[in-house]
């Protein structure tokens, strides 16, 4: 199974609920933590990186020698990365996001593609955990292709618990893609339930089953319970607010290992996962 752990805005307890659900699971779990831009997963487990791979984007070179200023190029791309010149053509490559249709439109022959590094994808394991971490490098704009190369890892031999980087962006939309199932996670507020409900209508239109998890539940009001019955969104668990859980946070401790009654929870919501009995992409049990 491929599990994606996502949520509509940062800082509700996403990556905790992905870490203590590959905490909880019986048997092997690949944990793949998709938030390239800040991976943290790393900071509970604790793994020993054993291999570390560049991510590469191929971006435009221009041979001025051969370019006839034909424009075909800046015509072609959707996202300005290339202007043609009076003689040869300047390349943006922080814009680039690595088509090729300049290339394969060049009626001269004047582009090629080179690489440009613009992230790594480290593994390790902790344990019978294995970890696969994608890192956008510094000043990269462009996160899909190293979520993609973390993807890469995914295998049918265990279950796959995909950390998603929070919103409802491209990369978001590029670690939830093809996964069997989708965990919201939410807290009870007004900020919380605003993002929830672009979460949900982005997994809708993706068409895969998903439920909610309510964080730190009791800190705010009932609305993200009411929207969920309203929409007939499963609420697949509550975790009670608890300093106990900050805590153990604050020290980069599991939650599960602080509080012991959370992993019979976590260990429950895996079952529940399996058997997908979950909101739909209609929005109905």
């Amino acid at each position: 199974m491929i599990l994606a752990v996502a949520s509509g805005k940062g800082g509700t307890g996403k990556t905790t609920v992905a870490v203590n659900l590959a905490l909880c699971a019986p048997g092997p779990v690949r944990l793949l933590d998709c938030d390239v831009e800040e991976p943290n997963c790393h900071v509970f487990l604790r793994p020993d990186i054993d291999t570390r791979e560049a991510v590469h984007l191929l971006v435009p070179s221009v041979d001025a020698s051969k370019c006839v200023a034909c424009g075909e190029c800046a015509r072609m791309c959707q996202y300005h990365a290339i202007l043609p010149l009076k003689k040869g053509a300047m390349v943006f490559a922080e814009l680039c996001h690595g088509c090729g249709g300049c290339a394969a439109v060049c009626p001269t022959g004047a582009i090629q593609e080179v690489e440009r590094e613009i992230g790594v994808v480290e593994t390790g394991a902790a344990g019978r955990i294995a970890l696969v971490q994608g890192t956008l490098a510094i000043g990269q704009p462009t996160a899909p292709p190293v979520i993609r190369a973390v993807k890469r890892h995914i295998t049918d031999d265990r279950l796959n618990i995909v950390d998603c980087a929070p919103g409802t962006s491209c990369p978001v939309v590029t670690a939830v893609r093809g996964s069997d199932v989708v965990v919201l996670v939410t807290e009870p507020t007004p900020f919380g339930l605003h993002d929830l409900k672009l979460a949900v209508e982005t997994i809708r239109q993706l068409g895969i089953p998903f439920g909610v998890v309510i964080n730190r539940a009791g800190i705010g009001d009932d609305g993200v319970q009411t929207y969920c019955a309203r929409e007939g969104v499963a609420v697949l668990l509550e975790i009670r607010d608890d300093r106990r859980v900050a805590e153990a946070y604050s020290r980069g401790q599991a939650a599960s290992d602080a509080v012991p009654e959370l992993r019979a929870a976590f260990g429950e919501l895996i079952g529940k996962l399996d058997r997908r009995p979950l909101s739909l992409a209609e929005g109905r049990t």
